[in-house]
């Protein structure tokens, strides 16, 4: 599971490590941090749950003051699922009262590959927390997204090596309103990841979610088809940022693109992470930069062996 690591940071806040075992009062306020809560389940030194972590930040940290919560490991999650410790956020929902953000599965694969990551229905979160502004996920294995209303929510990321195409329409057929940044990591078919890209339809026609300015359509070994169905898709002329990173993008995504509608009112066109030659390259940088848009097509790769399609493989895949 490559380029996974840690969050540094959510929802503009920098991650910080609730240390449960010292017994000490953090020096940061509790505003003032985004909490990860982990626990290690190999650890044979430590023996406390995440329940009784989770505890201990409730009384050592101002739950009333916390706005941005990280779910790292809740023990052994590759057999427990991640309701087992939103279920205890949600029990506390009357005193974490300034909830706005949180991330379930801040993983590294050295903790937990991502397909192994036991995950459940997160919309529980958004229906117990109507103030949440951002809300995060690592981990498509038994994720479910059930259609939701909720008036708030301005930020949803799912990261997996496989997204499952329920979760993807339980996000299409839901009411959010305020959406302004959706990113979702599409993955591999061997992990999980069974949408194609007409099941992207309605998000690409644009009138799923009027104020979506942020769209990630990422690690899909189907980067190219994605690519050809973003050039021509409504959804495109209210966007600042594209982002097409980390999968398996070759010249035939990027000519659509440039033989498509313009790009040029766009912030940023991210295409980290591609299988693009260099000539290639030049040209889509040349088309737009002078507009002012922004263009990463760093990390080119180079095609592998058996692996993938016509060995391009995805950033993350297990």
């Amino acid at each position: 599971m490559s380029g996974v690591d840690h969050l540094h940071e959510l929802f503009g806040l920098p991650a910080v490590d609730f240390q449960h075992a010292s017994g000490e009062a953090p020096v940061q306020a509790a505003d003032a941090a985004a909490w990860r809560i982990s626990v290690d389940p190999y650890d044979d030194d430590s023996e406390m749950t995440w329940e009784e972590a989770f505890k201990a930040f409730l009384d050592t940290v101002d739950p009333a003051g916390v706005r941005a919560l990280i779910v790292g490991q809740w023990g052994e999650a590759y057999e427990v699922k991640s309701s087992y410790a939103i279920d205890l956020i949600i029990a506390a929902a009357d005193r974490l009262t300034s909830l706005e953000a949180v991330f379930i599965g801040d993983m590294t694969s050295e903790e937990n590959e991502i397909s192994w990551i036991e995950q459940s229905d997160v919309t529980a979160l958004l229906n117990a927390f109507p103030g949440l502004l951002e809300l995060g996920v690592r981990g498509g294995t038994d994720l479910v997204f059930s259609p939701s209303k909720h008036e708030r929510l301005r930020s949803l990321t799912i990261e997996t090596g496989g997204l499952p195409v329920d979760v993807i329409r339980g996000i299409l057929d839901s009411e959010l309103p305020a959406l302004e940044r959706l990113d979702l990591w599409l993955g591999v078919s061997a992990y999980g990841g069974d949408a194609d890209v007409a099941d992207l339809a309605p998000l690409l026609s644009g009138t799923r979610f009027p104020r979506l300015t942020h769209l990630g359509l990422r690690n899909s070994e189907v980067q190219n088809e994605i690519a050809a169905a973003v050039a021509a898709a409504p959804v495109v002329a209210q966007l600042r940022v594209l982002d097409l990173s980390n999968g398996t993008m070759g010249d035939e995504g990027a000519a659509a693109l440039l033989d498509g509608q313009p790009l040029t009112h766009l912030e940023k066109l991210d295409l980290y992470h591609h299988f693009m030659t260099e000539p290639m390259e030049r040209r889509i940088v040349q088309a737009l930069e002078p507009h002012g848009v922004r263009v990463d097509v760093s990390e080119r790769e180079t095609p592998w062996g058996n692996r993938g399609i016509d060995g391009r493989y995805t950033s993350v895949s297990e």
